[in-house]
Parts: C-alpha cells; structure tokens; sequence
C-alpha cells in the first residue's frame, strides 16, 4: 500500500475506535487519501451523489423499510402472532415455536431482523412471561428468530449485497428461502428440546371454529410476501416496483382491513423511515466512495494474492471467510462488514468459481448471525431492553442457539445445491 492508503486506513481505525459512525469514516479516509495524493476532492460528493441517484434497485430499500414500519405500527402484527399461536401454539413449549414461525410470516413482509425483534418482539416476549417462560430464554429466541428476516425474501441486506456484488436480487431471494426454512426448522427442534427438558407449558388447543376466525383474519397480512414474490417471480414486478407494492399494500390493509393507523402513527412511520433511509443511504454513498479509493489502490488484488496465500482452494476460501466474518461479527455491524468487504472479497470468490448468489447468502447469514453474537450484537441489545433482563442471562441462553444456527450456515456453506436449486429452477 501507499503511504496515502496507509494514513486514510489508520484514520477509518481511529474513527472506529473513538466510535464515531462508519459511514463519515469512510467519507473522512477518502477525502484524506484524495488529498495526500493531490486528487480532486471533489471526487467524493461526484461519486457519492451519481451512484446512489443512479441506482434503480437502491430504491426497493426505503420503500421496503417503509413497509416494515407500517406494519410495526399496525395490529399486523398482532394477526401475525395470532395465527403463529393457532398454527403451532398447542405443542409443548408452544409459544416459543410460535415466536419462530411469527418471525418466519414477518420476514416475508420486511426483510429487516431489527424490524421483527422490536415489533413482534415486545408482545412475543410479555406473553411467553404470562405463560411461565423464563425471561432470558424468550429474549434468546426472539433474537435468534429475527435473524430470519433478513434471510428470507424480501431482504434488505440481500438488495444492498446485490447492488455491490452486481448479482440478480430476483436470484438471491429464491436463494434465500430454503436457508430461512431450515433457520425455522432447526431453532424449533431446540425449543422442543428446551422445552421437554424445563418442562414448558403446552399451549391452548383451538377449536376448527376459532383456527378458521383466526386465519380469516390474518389473511391479508399472510397475503403480503406471496403477492411480492409471485409478482418477482413471475417477472410481473421487479424488486424494487415489488416494494413499492409491498409499502402500499401494508399501508392500505392497516388503513381499510385493520383499522389500525392513525395519522398520527402515519407521521411518526414517515419520520423513523426518513431516519433509517438516510443513516443506510450515508452509509452505501460512502462505501461507494471508499470502494472508488479501494479500486485506484488495487487492495482488491493484494487482498486477493494474500488470501489465496493462505486459502489454496475454494473449501478453504469459504473456511477463512466464514472464520473471518464469524470474529468481526462479533464486534461490527453487518452493514459495515457489507460495505467495507465485498468489494475485496467479491472478485475473489468469483476468482474460486464460486457462484455470486451463493456467496450472497453465505456472507448474509453469517453477518446475521452476528447480530445474535456479544459483546456488540445489535438484536442482543434489543432484546434486552425490551425484556429488562441483564444482559449476561440472555448471553447465557443465546449462545447453544448461535451453535445451531452455525450448523445451518455450514450446510448453505458446503452444500450449495441446497439453496442454488430454487434460483436455477425459476430464477432469470
């Protein structure tokens, strides 16, 4: 490297170290090396501004935000966990199945783990405390559960690592739906080990007449990711015309089926989604811009000389990035790891052969499972201030869920087929 790289990445390690928020970072590191190497500045708000305003596919991002908020503060939610309840909540430790499958039905409306753990969260949380759950074990698998969202489609970190990676967003969701379904799958089969084990209440047995009432009534909400992704999949709608449907549709079944969104709750849905907008559009302008510095720098080739240094193979490869992306979780936010690495670790994978939507869910699924992960797990702390209990309880009660999502990444890993099969089946 340059003298001028290595000056712009020890000050991105300075602003990470004193905390302050990546994406000015980035912006700050940039405009630095530009400097030392007698470049236009100028350079960072023309990159900045022409990638983000001529990206068609960023816009499926707020609006698939907007959706997902407009569903936090509605009773969707609500008609969600109700048919979770009557679909699975007779078992035995029933409403922890129920928490899972909730989040399953909620992924496909939002695409967001932070979106599931603070909406369903509050209300899957208080009622497995009436039920006699302890409160660190409910707080665990409303974590883990959440990190569904963004697995299965629609999913917001699979369009942001579709528009760096270049790789069809259609795809990538068709991929995304096996691995959601054995997250599912996998994290019921621990609760029902948990459950017999502390011996977990079995939950209330409905009637046909109530399962009926109840499934009638989240019919609309249930409608939502089947009119998105047949609309993707049938080449109706793109992704990002297919979150404008989402956004509007869960607008009207709040306003005319639930009755549920006052104007009031509509302006604060504006506002918290003008928020998130602009902290995820800051951080993409800026990672545009670093990558612009990355590029002129040729990291991506000595990235590339010493990882295959050391990973021989394409097994080995997937090794050490899973490895590598597992420890940094721990301590970075998977947007950052998004943003700051893909575009190194992108041309590199292809270099091993390895199909770019395949890549997409692994590194996805294994940045998600960060959230879950201390000391900076983003869900962790959700969680915990929504159940009130301390933090080292729910650590205690997460982590044996963290090994069984990790066996989950490791098949998506090792066994492509099993997600690449849906995208090569109906994929474009």
């Amino acid at each position: 490297m340059s003298q001028a790289m290595t000056l712009a990445i020890c000050l991105l390690v300075v602003c990470f170290v004193i905390r302050m928020p990546i994406a000015i970072g980035m912006l700050l590191s940039s405009g630095l090396y530009l400097i030392l190497t007698g470049a236009d500045v100028s350079l960072v708000a023309e990159i900045f501004s022409s990638k983000m305003y001529n990206n068609f596919i960023l816009l499926a991002v707020p609006l698939f935000i907007f959706a997902a908020n407009i569903m936090n503060s509605s009773k969707v939610t609500d008609k969600i966990f109700d048919f979770a309840k009557v679909l699975v909540g007779r078992w035995k430790g029933g409403l922890g199945h129920v928490n899972v499958i909730a989040s399953l039905i909620f992924s496909g409306m939002t695409g967001s783990a932070v979106a599931d753990a603070s909406g369903l969260g509050i209300m899957e949380i208080e009622t497995m405390r009436k039920e006699g759950y302890d409160d660190g074990f409910s707080a665990a698998i409303t974590a883990s559960s959440a990190v569904i969202g963004p697995i299965f489609p629609p999913s917001i970190p699979l369009v942001i690592y579709g528009v760096i990676a270049g790789a069809s967003i259609g795809n990538l969701f068709l991929a995304g739906m096996v691995p959601g379904v054995l997250l599912a799958l996998a994290l019921m089969i621990y609760v029902a080990v948990i459950a017999r084990k502390r011996n977990y209440p079995t939950g209330i047995r409905y009637t046909a007449q109530q399962f009926l009432r109840m499934t009638f009534s989240a019919i609309p909400a249930l409608l939502t990711p089947v009119i998105l992704l047949m609309g993707i999949y049938t080449g109706i709608m793109t992704a990002t015309e297919a979150g404008a449907v989402a956004a509007l549709y869960a607008l009207l079944i709040s306003i005319l089926a639930y009755r549920s969104m006052s104007p009031g709750d509509f302006w604060e849905v504006l506002k918290n989604t003008v928020r998130s907008t602009g902290q995820i559009g800051i951080m993409l302008g800026a990672a545009y811009v670093f990558s612009y510095v990355i590029a002129i720098e040729k990291l991506p080739v000595l990235a590339g000389n010493l990882i295959t240094s050391v990973a021989t193979s394409r097994v080995t490869f997937l090794i050490f990035v899973n490895i590598a992306l597992f420890i940094l979780g721990m301590l970075l936010d998977s947007a950052v790891l998004q943003l700051v690495l893909l575009p190194i670790l992108c041309p590199i994978a292809q270099s091993y052969g390895i199909d770019m939507v395949h890549f997409g869910v692994v590194f996805t699924l294994n940045t998600m499972i960060g959230l879950c992960t201390p000391p900076f797990g983003m869900l962790l702390f959700i969680v915990t201030g929504i159940s009130g209990e301390k933090m080292k309880v729910i650590i205690r009660e997460i982590m044996p869920m963290v090994v069984v999502m990790i066996v989950v990444l490791l098949v998506v890993t090792f066994i492509p087929d099993v997600i690449l099969w849906l995208p090569r089946l109906f994929g474009r």
